[in-house]
């Protein structure tokens, strides 16, 4: 007989979390999602509601839950100030297991979620950092990209040449839901998770031209035109955290694929050609049936 354990999905009707709650339950594993509006997405066990700046509701959120799937806020350059006491509060009220979402970008000591993965060890016997690339639904989602791509046919970046292993969404969440619900410990590690090829913002272009038939092509800006650009409508901080991101995948940074996606689930990672095939599929479908 196995130990029956909680585990609370923060973010958890974003584009990671309502995804590794779906992976829990289909595992037969308990997820209570916690959002701002205390949504219920498929699979989890209740909703509770949840704001990383609002601590008011912090200790019910956390009621009978011994493992966190940790999804910063999002474009808060300094995460930790809202997540530590949070998570000190979590290791309080019983909670000996958490596996955070951060960046391939951003190491230990590094800005923003970097501080928090620095304190993650200190908190918690069990752990583990996920460091995935740059996400697949960037180009089909609500990013910026996707708004780009959809309305003009434009893919605006200041990465040049540079190439990326994109990563499939599904993919993270099945390696966080793995570590939430093993009877192992994870591996008080940090993870760097990428897709099985890396591409050029030219290549994507090309593939979503291939996969949807409608022409979209890459537009390289400069840094200074692109921090330009994200500063209309971002907080300066965040459009210059944004900016050399950009900046160093032209230099090359984010050139890597890794094995952690099949190591940790068995099975390998999605391509951007099968995400956006079948994102493009659903949306012709969509279009029929409207």
């Amino acid at each position: 007989m196995t130990d029956h354990h909680t585990v609370l999905v923060t973010g958890a009707t974003g584009t990671t979390g309502s995804r590794v709650v779906a992976h829990l339950a289909a595992g037969g594993h308990t997820a209570v999602a916690a959002s701002r509006r205390a949504s219920l997405p498929t699979g989890a066990a209740r909703a509770v509601r949840f704001d990383w700046y609002d601590p008011a509701g912090h200790r019910a959120a956390l009621h009978g839950v011994d493992r966190l799937y940790l999804v910063p806020p999002i474009g808060d350059p300094d995460p930790a100030a809202v997540m530590l006491p949070f998570l000190r509060q979590a290791r309080a009220a019983g909670v000996r297991r958490a596996v955070l979402l951060g960046s391939s970008a951003i190491p230990a000591d590094g800005p923003g979620v970097g501080q928090v993965h620095t304190m993650l060890p200190r908190l918690f016997d069990e752990w583990a950092v996920l460091r995935p690339s740059w996400f697949m639904q960037n180009f089909t989602g609500d990013h910026l990209h996707a708004q780009s791509i959809r309305s003009e046919g434009v893919l605006r970046t200041a990465t040049g040449t540079g190439r990326v292993g994109f990563i499939d969404a599904d993919d993270i969440a099945a390696v966080a839901a793995r570590l939430l619900s093993s009877a192992s410990a994870p591996p008080a590690t940090d993870l760097v998770l990428t897709g099985p090829q890396t591409l050029s913002h030219d290549d994507v272009a090309t593939l979503f031209t291939e996969a949807t038939g409608h022409p979209v092509r890459h537009l390289p800006l400069t840094p200074e035109q692109l921090r330009d650009r994200l500063s209309a409508t971002l907080p300066q901080a965040f459009a210059d955290l944004l900016t050399n991101l950009d900046r160093a995948i032209a230099t090359g940074a984010e050139n890597r694929v890794t094995d952690t996606v099949e190591r940790i689930t068995g099975r390998s990672p999605r391509t951007l050609r099968e995400v956006v095939e079948e994102w493009a599929s659903s949306t012709s479908a969509a279009r029929h049936e409207s």
